[in-house]
């Protein structure tokens, strides 16, 4: 009982859900309304460009390349990512029921988004899995998803409650992508200035931007009227499922498909997680700062939970490590 006390005391809150929550308050005290709201709304755009524009930065082309040999797990992970937590999420549809168009359309888009980075290198190097391959299956989830996660939200979302444009992907393109290939072009003399971890900040400073402006919008339209304290509950309880079922499938595919331990705990690392960082640029392009309403908790509460749960994960492989390598001491 101590232990598992004093277990939950170590899991801290995320800084940037922490940020989040801020944005949120501040958007229901002091919503951003007319002139404002647009002008806040132009500025978040090229918070969102920043912030691809980082990531290309950041990314190391020749690792990225070097690291593509190793095309099964890769294809594994992106296909967890991008194939399997969508059908989830279809699966789920039967929640519409309970839990409102709204609440459920962002479930559903939670399972397009691209997998972490920074959170899925970190858990995987942790655990005692392949941090190189790591590396670059969550880069190449994020490069995948500005493609994948507009094309599944199209193909899976277009109903009677969401409409879209053909503008999505060039909206992507210019917003998403170009800033990506800038910041892969410039790498050379802004690489190292980017992998900074003052410019980490700008990063959640830009995720910050984009819900206060999206909580504006439902504050303003009164979408929040419509929630119930038990939905909220539920939908805790329904992300803490969700995670724990792609964790226990990630690794029960890995071990059949024949992957090493080391792999093993990369795919389940890497193939579990979805990111809020790239998933709110995401849907703020798709929707539009309007529309989002209900739909970004979802994802906020995945974001907590998925870390939670997989501090907790990561340190029990960690564990495992120190006393197997304590065993084999023992016997030599």
């Amino acid at each position: 009982m101590d232990s598992m006390l004093s277990s939950l005391r170590s899991i801290k809150l995320d800084p940037l859900l922490t940020m989040l929550i801020s944005a949120v308050i501040l958007a229901i005290i002091v919503p951003a309304r007319g002139d404002f709201a647009d002008w806040f709304s132009t500025g978040t755009k090229f918070a969102v460009a920043l912030l691809f524009y980082l990531y290309g930065a950041r990314l190391s082309t020749a690792e990225a390349i070097r690291g593509l040999t190793h095309w099964r797990l890769h294809l594994m992970i992106l296909s967890c990512t991008f194939v399997l937590f969508p059908l989830v999420g279809l699966a789920l549809s039967p929640l519409r029921l309970v839990l409102g168009d709204g609440l459920y359309m962002g479930i559903l888009f939670l399972t397009f988004v691209p997998s972490t980075v920074q959170a899925s290198i970190a858990f995987t190097s942790i655990a005692g899995g392949n941090v190189a391959a790591a590396i670059v299956s969550a880069s190449l989830s994020s490069i995948v998803g500005v493609v994948a996660t507009p094309l599944l939200a199209m193909m899976l979302m277009n109903t009677g409650h969401i409409e879209f444009s053909g503008t999505v992907f060039l909206d992507i393109a210019i917003q998403l992508f170009l800033p990506f290939v800038l910041g892969q072009l410039t790498r050379r003399w802004v690489g190292e200035f980017a992998k900074k971890p003052t410019t980490k900040w700008l990063d959640k400073f830009s995720v910050m931007m984009i819900v206060y402006s999206a909580f504006s919008a439902s504050v303003v339209q009164g979408v929040w009227t419509r929630v119930a304290w038990w939905q909220i509950v539920l939908l805790v309880v329904l992300m803490a499922i969700i995670v724990v079922f792609m964790l226990w499938l990630t690794d029960q595919l890995a071990k059949r498909l024949g992957f090493n331990r080391a792999d093993r705990i990369t795919i389940q690392f890497c193939g579990s997680k979805k990111s809020l960082a790239a998933g709110l640029p995401m849907a703020i392009i798709i929707f539009g700062a309007g529309s989002l309403g209900l739909m970004m908790l979802p994802i906020m509460i995945f974001h907590q939970v998925q870390l939670m749960i997989c501090t907790w994960l990561a340190g029990r492989y960690a564990r495992l490590d120190v006393v197997g390598a304590a065993s084999a001491k023992e016997v030599q």
